[in-house]
């Protein structure tokens, strides 16, 4: 009985404050405010959401809570044979596809969406093909020569993909035309797990100490302003930019990286 309670203490207190809710909440509110700062052209307090939770911005917390445990976070309570990369992978495509299935009237691009999405899912689980392993740090700390140029490829892939998840590019919805634009808290919420989720795969995983501490957050924080930079440069070319990166790119370079796959997966047998 004190085993259970413990780990239900110990998975409680991951979930609510580390990794979960409040550090990707205090993560995500940051990099939210960075991101208006930035397409808005000088710093400005942004307006607060009035509203009640909706259902997708229920939805998606929950789904990045769940996302956000499963990193290779230093001093991460839930222990590291309990996470998997296909509950992270899961949890994290739900928040996009929570959005089609509830407001799909207002998803600007929902089928490029869709597509952008499967070639994120094959970034995320191309490393474990051959590894056979569905542990994110163990993923993350395959050092294996032969396996390089796959994680290279899936992790240029998940970068690609990375902007149009969390709705940096400029396909603004229908009639979203604020005077003073509010935090999107469910972009928030996304952008710890899935900027951490990069780390945890293609970078050994940090000691359970203060410099890794650092140098996971730190990682992590280099991802999210590469995403903000990204995102300004598409939202100044704007729409044409966007679509010829999304639509002429990204698909054929998914079939490369999956042959990629493939073909290592064979080699290393």
């Amino acid at each position: 009985m004190t085993q259970v309670l413990a780990a239900i203490a110990t998975h409680a207190l991951a979930l609510v404050l580390y990794p979960g809710l409040v550090t990707g909440a205090m993560f995500g509110g940051l990099a939210e405010v960075a991101w208006m700062s930035a397409t808005a052209g000088g710093w400005s307090w942004p307006d607060l959401p009035r509203r009640r939770p909706t259902p997708v911005l229920a939805t998606v917390l929950v789904c990045s809570i769940l996302a956000a445990v499963q990193l290779a976070a230093p001093f991460n309570p839930v222990p590291s044979e309990e996470r998997s990369v296909v509950v992270a992978a899961v949890a994290l495509a739900f928040t996009a596809w929570a959005e089609l299935a509830l407001t799909v009237e207002l998803v600007a691009e929902p089928r490029l969406l869709l597509i952008v999405q499967f070639c994120w899912l094959l970034a995320v689980l191309g490393p474990a093909v051959q590894p056979e392993t569905l542990r994110p740090q163990v993923l993350g700390n395959v050092l294996v020569p032969a396996l390089l140029p796959l994680k290279v490829a899936c992790g240029v892939l998940y970068l690609l993909c990375l902007p149009a998840l969390l709705r940096l590019w400029p396909f603004a919805p229908p009639g979203d035309r604020r005077t003073r634009r509010r935090v999107d808290a469910a972009r928030a919420l996304c952008w710890f797990p899935y900027c951490g989720l990069f780390t945890t795969l293609f970078f050994s995983p940090p000691a359970d100490n203060g410099l890794g501490l650092l140098r996971f957050f730190g990682i992590t924080l280099i991802v999210a302003v590469v995403m903000i930079g990204v995102g300004f440069v598409m939202q100044r070319r704007g729409v044409v930019l966007a679509r010829a990166v999304y639509v002429r790119a990204i698909a054929p370079y998914g079939l490369v990286v999956l042959v990629v796959a493939v073909g290592t997966s064979f080699f290393l047998r």
